[in-house]
């Protein structure tokens, strides 16, 4: 009784509503005389037991009497018995662990498990160096706290085991239902969501973001069955899975490819000590986008893709949407000759012909291995990297002040205007701002065949890119797909969800351009054609040019009709008045602004003499099939090899497990809130696992191979890259002066405290000494005035106490 008081005082003293220990009532009270007293908690988690020498014993209460361990009770094998027990631990608030075992000739003749608060820890005074000089002990915790609650497994025969010794008595209280998704037992990933967090770092997602989104899939917290540090542990487990097997798992990887898919090309290049320094590939989609739209290439490298800082450089051009596309793909360990000569090499081998024409910044690297590799391109310079030099190399003042920069560009800019003409306009402008001694003018003047658009006229597709800034999208692009700190087979997963978006977005396209048409506007027989063979973003190009050609041209003459061609001279008011050459036929048109030849689409000009001419029937050699809606149905394209039964089984697996996870949660949906519709779902649940025993289990090790990959068998040959040091790697660069300049405008400027002067700091302030004696000064009349303060308030206490 005296116990029973006591304890019934302890649980109204300084406790929390959250202690299950106390948020109870009794029950019973027992008058046997047997000394104990039994409690039971609000949400039937245990019973309090109290032996007759005052201690408390946490009895566990198990809603399903099947589930708990009786003596005698048999299981056919070892881990059966374990397993059940642990079932026991995880529906009663408690996990357990695996403790002392007796063999007898590689048999287990008696196996414990224990309560995972069994035993006490030993006290670790080892203190690493560096905390040991810093006094810093590591704070840990315990929940050992000499729990005796176990079973042991004694062996029968045929491997089966039976219940001898079972202790079913706690010392510590058990977790409430409400903090049971915490326990260890709990807390294992499941293969789903493994999936789910692996599915969201191919996309960049984080753990953390990863583990929130499952919360809200599965409707809280508690259904997740793991908390974000495990989350993160996977993570990790992801990283050290992959190691330093990770360069010669990428190559395992597209061997693995290339045997699925014949088309698909790799190359790979090694150091002298067997490090991965080159890699270059080519799936079987981009070698048909180069075949189709590889006309003209846009060529740079981004940096902070992959923890080893090897600079990614994707070839891109433009397809029939006017959208970025990627042709191959490069890693590379350095940005100098030979390593961007090897990157071209294998691109021409995978592409099977060179590109027309290949656009890139000023690197001389690059400039020196193209003409290797590609000497049948024509090199072009990025104009906007140029003319973001002017006012570095000219002053500020004479490109923002004055007109130098609006009648240059007058001339540079043009694509209608002939190389003699931008010559003399060139030497004009320099002439009228006394520029002719400019040394960087006259190199930039020396190259002018490499930049200047008035010398690409002439050559097919060289209007289609005139800058870099397709890379640049396209370096975007995959920034919001990659990490600094990936490995390379990480880089690749998330490269392929980068490359699966760019290729829905194309279907995408496609499937609008064929299931709707534009509005026509202009009422010409030819715009309708259009309409339906060009696709979307392109024809309405295409219909500016036709509008304009009706609102902004002036027919100046009409030639005669020589063998079915007309020759017209008109004015094109929007480019001042100047005169172009037109000669037209049924199934001809030519230009003088040679649009056409540069860009692949008619210009307003000629739009304007076919429909003079009649023209009802738009010429099909004037449509190129790179704009058209059906240009992968040429028969110059690369043909796409099957793959294999196995790449074909995996991707009906992954389909298969995403129906039958959306189909639970719709099951889910059904049931509601509705307590009878949920406990028939959970029955269900449970005769499936049932049925499906033991094997379909999918250990952590063999689903990491599975996401991954096979870590290689044998000793590693490939190794993993060294870390590279490239300029734009995140290591230490020079910076100009006209950037520090920028960044110096930029602070907020230091002012001295004493006078407020931006020149100096109160330290070296040339009136530092006269401050500090007015300083004195005014300390010292105040003194004074505290003094003479005092002195009369004394006075007045004399008096006062002299009345």
């Amino acid at each position: 009784m005296i116990t029973h008081d006591l304890f019934k005082i302890s649980c109204n003293q300084g406790v929390t509503s959250d202690d299950s220990s106390c948020v109870s009532r009794f029950i019973n009270d027992d008058t046997s005389g047997n000394g104990s007293t039994s409690l039971e908690t609000d949400d039937a988690i245990s019973n309090y037991t109290f032996s007759p020498g005052g201690s408390r014993y946490c009895l566990p209460v198990c809603d399903d009497a099947n589930c708990k361990p009786s003596i005698n009770q048999l299981f056919d094998s070892l881990e059966a018995g374990i397993k059940f027990y642990s079932e026991y631990g995880r529906l009663c608030g408690f996990t357990t662990r695996r403790s002392a075992e007796k063999t007898r000739d590689d048999t287990i003749v008696s196996k414990y498990v224990v309560c995972s608060r069994a035993g006490f820890n030993e006290k670790n005074e080892l203190i690493s160096d560096r905390n040991r000089k810093k006094g810093v002990r590591r704070r840990t915790v315990s929940g050992r706290c000499g729990c005796n609650a176990k079973i042991i497994l004694k062996f029968v025969s045929n491997e089966s085991y039976r219940v001898s010794v079972f202790v079913e008595g706690h010392n510590h209280n058990l977790v409430s239902k409400a903090g049971r998704h915490f326990l260890r037992a709990n807390r294992e990933m499941s293969y789903t969501s493994r999936n789910f967090m692996f599915d969201s770092m191919k996309v960049n997602i984080g753990a953390s973001q990863s583990f929130s989104f499952m919360k809200e899939l599965v409707g809280g917290f508690a259904n997740v069955g793991s908390t974000v540090r495990d989350f993160r542990n996977f993570s990790r487990d992801l990283k050290q899975y992959v190691g330093e097997r990770d360069a010669q798992m990428i190559i395992e990887k597209f061997k693995v490819k290339k045997e699925s898919c014949e088309s698909f090309y790799y190359a790979y290049d090694l150091d002298t000590e067997g490090h991965l320094t080159k890699l270059f590939w080519a799936d079987s989609i981009a070698r048909r986008n180069y075949e189709l739209y590889g006309d003209a290439v846009s060529f740079d490298a981004t940096f902070d893709t992959n923890k080893y800082n090897m600079v990614f450089c994707p070839f891109t051009g433009v397809d029939k949407h006017d959208r970025c596309v990627t042709f191959g793909f490069a890693l590379l360990s350095k940005e100098d000759i030979p390593h961007f000569k090897w990157a071209f090499d294998h691109f021409l081998l995978a592409m099977g012909r060179n590109p027309v024409c290949i656009v890139t910044d000023q690197c001389p690297a690059m400039k020196q291995a193209i003409p290797m590799s590609f000497p049948a391109t024509k090199h072009r310079l990025c104009m906007w990297h140029i003319m973001e030099k002017f006012p570095a190399k000219l002053g500020n003042f004479i490109c923002k002040e004055t007109a130098l920069m609006e009648n240059m560009k007058k001339y540079i800019w043009s694509s209608t205007i002939e190389p003699f003409e931008f010559e003399r306009g060139w030497k004009a402008v320099l002439k009228e701002f006394k520029l002719e001694g400019n040394r960087w003018l006259w190199e930039m003047y020396a190259i002018r065949t490499s930049w200047i658009p008035a010398f690409f006229r002439d050559k097919p597709m060289f209007g289609l890119m005139r800058t870099t800034s397709r890379s640049e999208s396209e370096n975007n692009f995959f920034s919001q797909f990659h990490r600094q700190s990936d490995t390379l087979c990480e880089f690749y997963l998330r490269f392929e969800s980068a490359m699966d978006k760019q290729r829905n977005e194309t279907a995408r396209l496609n499937e609008e351009g064929s299931s709707a048409l534009p509005a026509t506007v202009t009422g010409m027989f030819i715009e309708a054609e259009a309409a339906e063979l060009y696709t979307r973003p392109i024809f309405y190009k295409v219909q500016d040019e036709m509008v304009a050609s009706g609102y902004n041209m002036r027919i100046q003459s009409i030639g005669p009709l020589v063998d079915g061609i007309k020759c017209y001279q008109m004015k094109d008011v929007m480019l001042k008045d100047q005169v172009f050459e037109v000669k037209v036929g049924t199934n001809y048109a030519e230009c003088s602004c040679k649009k056409f030849v540069m860009c692949g689409i008619l210009c307003r000009h000629a739009f304007c003499a076919l429909n003079h001419f009649e023209v009802v029937k738009l010429p099909r050699n004037l449509v190129l099939n790179r704009w058209s809606k059906n240009a992968e149905n040429a028969p110059s394209i690369l043909k796409l090899f099957g793959v294999s039964e196995d790449l074909a089984k995996m991707e009906n697996v992954s389909l298969k497990q995403t129906n039958i996870w959306f189909n639970f949660q719709k099951s889910m949906n059904k049931a509601g809130v509705n307590i009878d519709k949920i406990n028939y779902v959970d029955k269900t649940i449970k005769q499936l696992s049932s049925d499906l025993g033991d094997d379909s289990y999918i250990t952590k090790k063999a689903h990491l191979e599975m996401l991954m990959g096979p870590q290689p068998s044998e000793e590693i040959t490939i190794h993993a890259p060294k870390a590279c040091k490239n300029k734009g790697s995140g290591l230490k660069r020079f910076v100009s002066a006209r950037e520090k300049a920028i960044n110096k405008g930029n602070k907020r400027p230091r002012q001295c405290k004493l006078c407020l002067s931006t020149v100096h700091d109160a330290r070296t302030c040339p009136g530092k000494n006269k401050a500090c004696a007015e300083k004195d000064v005014e300390k010292a009349c105040a003194e004074q005035d505290m003094e003479k303060a005092r002195a009369e308030q004394d006075v007045e206490i004399e008096e006062t106490d002299a009345d």
